[in-house]
């Protein structure tokens, strides 16, 4: 029988074949800090094909009206965009709505999950706070793994130990640090969300049904119930991550809508006045070799698209967080070493 392998590393960033940096572009930095760099980005894009462009801003101006042409544009676009938000609310709140008997439903199959978990980690009741119930589940896999380990610490295949020895050290490991990552977290921020998705227990319910399959004939009464336990927590905290997936996907969302209504303002107003008050012929003058008309309309231009921009910063980390989270259970669907051949037989 073939070992594990090597296994996956234990935070989705070193998992992801993608670059740290662009990683951490995606998901954890702040995206009022990514809306401004590409803010940033467009007013320099702007600048830079200005002052290549065999043909200056001011000729054109001279000959036809492409300011007003342009800013017509972004205010159908921005109303557009509202209108955007408007129906992503609408489609958010929808799942909020519903009567009696479907809020029923709901609060029960709530009160049975967290029923379910508070049996599988032996406490009384869990705890209300998605971050602190996380933890409870990690170090509930983090105990039944040990449990595990000491239900087959007297067999005597020595194979078998060593990679229940293996799989119960990755465990053990990995949920320290994500318990450590859990213990300042508050939801509504993507660090509890960042933890979850680092505790691969897609992986590690693989691995250890792995384990049964090929040593079944050495799992006594003990061994069994002890798997059973640990492969239970696993799965429970599969369904707690899809839940707090879900909910921060809304929350997001609900985000979203509010920043956009926030700036969608002034860049209206900013973007009316180029098209009513606005007077290229009037401004005169140039700063650092680019004309000043130019550094205007640039100007005007990013605060026009800045809700478009927002919109980009918070969908690439809701799509990329989806892209990484589509399957549910033990299907890893990005390239991975499986660590061993597997007779299927």
């Amino acid at each position: 029988m073939s070992g594990d392998g090597s296994r996956p590393s234990d935070t989705m960033a070193q998992r992801s074949e993608a670059p740290t940096v662009k990683h951490r572009l995606l998901l954890d930095t702040n995206r009022w800090v990514i809306t401004a760099a590409l803010m940033l980005f467009v007013f320099g894009g702007l600048l830079v094909v200005a002052r290549i462009s065999p043909v200056s801003l001011r000729a054109l101006v001279g000959t036809s009206d492409p300011i007003e042409t342009a800013f017509q544009a972004l205010v159908t676009a921005l109303i557009t965009g509202v209108t955007l938000v408007v129906t992503i609310n609408s489609l958010v709140l929808s799942q909020e709505l519903g009567a009696v008997e479907d809020q029923r439903e709901r609060f029960e199959g709530a009160m049975d999950f967290r029923d379910d978990v508070e049996s599988a980690i032996d406490a009384p009741i869990s705890p209300p706070e998605p971050a602190s119930f996380l933890q409870a589940v990690v170090a509930a896999s983090e105990e039944r793994a040990t449990d595990f380990r000491g239900a087959v610490s007297e067999n005597s295949d020595e194979e078998f130990g060593d990679r229940v020895d293996a799989f119960t050290d990755n465990i053990t490991s990995h949920a320290d640090s994500i318990r450590e990552e859990l213990e300042n977290a508050q939801f509504g921020t993507y660090d509890v969300l960042k933890a979850a998705l680092d505790y691969n227990y897609s992986w590690k319910i693989f691995r250890l049904r792995r384990i049964e399959n090929a040593y079944a004939d050495q799992f006594d009464d003990e061994a069994r119930t002890a798997y059973d336990d640990l492969l239970e927590t696993l799965e429970l905290f599969g369904l707690a991550r899809e839940h707090f997936k879900t909910l921060y996907f809304q929350w997001e969302l609900i985000n979203l809508s509010r920043a956009m209504m926030y700036v969608a303002v002034p860049a209206l107003v900013i973007t009316l006045s180029m098209i009513t008050f606005f007077d290229g012929t009037a401004v005169t003058g140039t700063l650092l070799g680019i004309d000043y008309l130019v550094w205007v309309v640039a100007l005007a231009a990013t605060i026009a698209v800045t809700p478009f921009l927002l919109l980009i910063a918070f969908i690439l980390r809701i799509a990329t967080v989806a892209k990484r989270t589509l399957a549910i259970g033990p299907f890893i669907l990005r390239e991975s070493s499986r660590g061993e051949e597997i007779d299927w037989e």
